[in-house]
C-alpha cells in the first residue's frame, strides 16, 4: 500500500482565500513554565486543504456533524483537467472519465494549480467546473468533488454556482489540495476527516490517499 498525503501544510505564512485572516498560533503553556507545552490556534473553518458542507452557503443546509464517518472515505478517481480549454471544465471533458467516476465515491480534479502555492497566481485564472458539469457528477451520486486550488468556484464571483450545485445535493468539497499528479490513471481509496465540532459550517482536513 502506498499513502499520498494531499494535505497543505497549516502555518502563519499560508495562503488564505482573499480577505479571510491567516491561521495564529500562540503558546499557552511551555515545558518551562508548566512543564508541558500546549499551543492554541486560531483560524476558520475553510482554512487549508478543506472541506465545505451544505451548510457554508445554504441557510439550514446540512453541517459536516450531520454527516455519518463513512461520508468522509471511499473509493476516488482523479481527473487530469491541466490546460483545459477556455479554463473550464465542461461535461465534454468528464465523458472520457465516465467509468472511472461511475465506481468513485470522490472525483478529484488535477488542474495544476497546486504548483501555485504560495505565489500570488495561486487565486486567479484556475479551471473550474461548469454548473453543468457539476450537476452531472451529482447525477451519478458521489460523496465529494475535490480540487487543488482555492475554490470550485473562481474567486471574487457573487455567485458560487458550482458551490450551489454540489453542497444543494449534499455533495461534499474539498478545497486546496496538494499535487494529484501521480494519482492519474489509478484507482485508490481517498479519505477527508474533518474535525468533529457542533454545525461544522466547514473543517480542515486530513486528505490522504490509498493506492493497492
Amino acid at each position: 500500500m502506498r499513502y499520498h498525503d494531499l494535505t497543505r501544510m497549516i502555518e502563519p505564512a499560508m495562503p488564505v482565500y482573499p480577505d479571510t485572516d491567516p491561521p495564529r498560533f500562540r503558546v499557552g503553556a511551555s515545558i518551562e513554565e508548566q512543564g508541558f507545552l500546549e499551543h492554541e490556534i486560531v483560524m476558520f473553518t475553510h482554512t487549508g486543504t478543506h472541506m465545505d458542507a451544505p451548510a457554508h452557503l445554504i441557510a439550514g443546509g446540512r453541517t459536516l456533524d450531520e454527516y455519518p464517518v463513512d461520508a468522509f472515505v471511499g473509493p476516488a478517481c482523479v481527473v487530469d483537467a491541466r490546460g483545459v480549454d477556455g479554463g473550464t471544465i465542461g461535461v465534454e471533458a468528464l465523458g472520457p472519465y465516465r467509468a472511472r467516476i461511475e465506481a468513485a465515491d470522490f472525483v478529484l480534479f488535477d488542474t495544476g494549480w497546486h504548483s501555485l502555492w504560495d505565489l500570488p497566481g495561486y487565486f486567479e485564472g484556475f479551471p473550474t467546473l461548469t454548473p453543468e458539469a457539476a450537476q452531472w457528477l451529482v447525477g451519478l451520486g458521489i460523496k465529494g468533488v475535490g480540487v487543488d486550488a482555492i475554490s470550485v468556484d473562481p474567486v471574487g464571483v457573487s455567485e458560487m454556482r458550482v458551490h450551489n450545485v454540489l453542497l444543494g445535493a449534499e455533495v461534499l468539497i474539498i478545497e486546496n489540495l496538494g499535487s494529484l499528479d501521480a494519482l492519474i490513471g489509478e484507482d485508490f481509496a481517498f479519505s477527508c476527516y474533518p474535525l468533529r465540532f457542533r454545525h461544522a459550517d466547514g473543517s480542515p482536513v486530513r486528505a490522504v490517499a490509498a493506492v493497492g
